[in-house]
């Protein structure tokens, strides 16, 4: 289906600007699926992301990338380019980061997601499967623009303080610059609640399905903050709709470099992949 983007009329007549419509519905009325490795995310099926927030070691790395497999992970993430508050706080082991976690994929035979901070990086993600473009840089349109000429598929996060319509715009950037492969991914927004780290949007799953073709994801490691509530609201993004997950795992979350309170364990993610399959199952 063709759209005129610079002639885009409302019902009255009048001509309206174009805002997010390779991202919606009118111009796609099929859902997306997109192809990562040989995994499909999208269209029905169902992803399991998980591993840890940042790559600290190759022993670390390793010994939870086996833990995701043999759980049934379908894709192993790991952040390598850290973009923390504090200036102080670990950064991430950046391009050695990136080849530990290629390697770690491999070996177990799953595909890798890691975390893009800048332009002048790009070049390292070579081998990586999947970018994501984190919260903080939702909005970082140079970035969206020059993910847009890579055929490379994006995980796209909301903002912590940004409307779904401004996800969805994000979004329009890297789709107008013909990248179709881009996966949304609610993780939660700022609020005046201070119980949990982010008040996780669940609302944004159905909505977001009725705006948008593309794939809808849930992490609910950053919006709980606490590793109790992440799996009950793992629960209900599942139940909601979602078309998949991403979890925080870390083997020594004691001895995490960042964000251990947040992060299950091996076992706990184990026991999650069942739960969100047979929550799959019973609704079917």
């Amino acid at each position: 289906m063709q759209i005129d983007l610079m002639n885009c009329m409302c019902s009255n007549g009048t001509r309206t600007e174009p805002e997010h419509l390779l991202t919606s519905r009118m111009a796609h009325p099929s859902d997306t699926v997109v192809t990562v490795g040989s995994h499909k995310i999208g269209g029905g099926s169902f992803t399991l992301i998980g591993g840890p927030c940042a790559v600290e070691s190759e022993e670390q790395l390793f010994t939870i990338a086996r833990a995701i497999k043999d759980a049934g992970g379908d894709i192993l993430r790991g952040g390598t380019f850290k973009p923390r508050t504090s200036p102080y706080k670990f950064q991430g082991l950046g391009a050695e980061g990136i080849r530990l976690l290629v390697e770690a994929g491999r070996w177990v035979g799953l595909p890798v997601v890691t975390e893009i901070t800048s332009i002048r990086n790009l070049s390292l993600y070579e081998d990586v499967d999947l970018i994501q473009v984190g919260a903080r840089n939702m909005q970082n349109y140079d970035l969206l623009s020059e993910l847009g000429h890579s055929k490379k598929p994006v995980i796209l996060k909301r903002g912590f303080s940004n409307t779904l319509e401004e996800l969805l715009l994000s979004a329009e950037y890297i789709l107008s610059g013909g990248n179709p492969n881009v996966i949304l991914c609610e993780r939660g927004i700022r609020t005046f609640e201070p119980m949990t780290r982010n008040t996780l949007d669940l609302s944004a799953v159905p909505v977001l399905h009725e705006l948008t073709h593309l794939p809808v994801l849930v992490d609910p490691s950053h919006a709980a903050g606490t590793r109790q509530y992440v799996a009950p609201l793992a629960r209900a993004a599942t139940a909601a709709g979602a078309d998949g997950l991403m979890i925080e795992v870390h083997h020594q979350p004691e001895l995490a470099l960042s964000d251990g309170p947040q992060a299950l364990l091996p076992e706990q993610f184990s026991q999650l992949s069942l739960d969100v399959r047979a929550i799959r199952n019973a609704l079917r």
